[in-house]
């Protein structure tokens, strides 16, 4: 299944970024994206709560099982082995991180998920890589600029760069053409005032301007 996630992956382009949403607003949430045409959603981990990390597991399981493969489920903001398995648990197939931990990146790849470990260096790049990261997730992008991630890419060009952080509906093309494989949106796609207001048409809507 690794393979399978990767290659989509590389081949979808997107991952939509859900964080500190209500347990009864991700089904919606996730058919809107759906329809919008991401195929990965990523849930993320509070560190400031983690008497609520079931909750997150709950929300990712909640996704697995109402798309199957159709959507690929994941978990963000993993910062320990333990979260990794809380995660894997719950039927998340990638391991999304703000930084990089190597124990956290081993830990993802023997439970048999994919690997995306944040780093900003190229030393952290390394680091991830040499662990086993099937991804870089470059973070935060936006507050460095499409000129940072070329720097990057030219002596790490086997690297594959998922960039996160900043990045909207319209600038997401220049990260592509700067050489990331995949582009993680955020609060600029889950708009939570549509979503208190049921306009979960507006998100939908929304997602097609980046995949189509």
């Amino acid at each position: 299944m690794r393979d399978t996630v990767i290659k989509r992956m590389l081949e979808d382009k997107f991952i939509a970024i859900i964080r500190g949403m209500d347990e009864d607003k991700i089904l919606p949430l996730a058919e809107a994206l759906y329809n919008g045409g991401f195929r990965f959603i990523e849930v993320t981990f509070n560190l400031r709560e983690p008497e609520n990390y079931s909750q997150t597991a709950r929300s990712i399981e909640t996704i697995a099982k109402r798309f199957g493969t159709d959507v690929i489920a994941g978990a963000g903001t993993v910062v320990t082995p333990e979260m990794v398995d809380i995660a894997a648990d719950a039927g998340a197939l990638y391991i999304v991180s703000p930084n990089t931990d190597t124990d956290v990146i081993r830990r993802t790849i023997q439970r048999e998920l994919v690997s995306v470990p944040g780093a900003l260096s190229a030393s952290e790049c390394m680091i991830a890589h040499n662990a086993g990261a099937d991804f870089i997730k470059l973070f935060p992008t936006g507050s460095m600029g499409t000129g940072y991630l070329k720097s990057l890419k030219a002596p790490l060009s086997h690297l594959r760069f998922v960039a996160t952080g900043g990045i909207d509906e319209k600038n997401f093309k220049e990260y592509l053409q700067a050489g990331a494989v995949c582009i993680g949106v955020g609060g600029n796609l889950i708009n939570k005032e549509w979503i208190a207001a049921g306009e979960f048409n507006k998100i939908t809507d929304l997602a097609k301007q980046y995949t189509e």
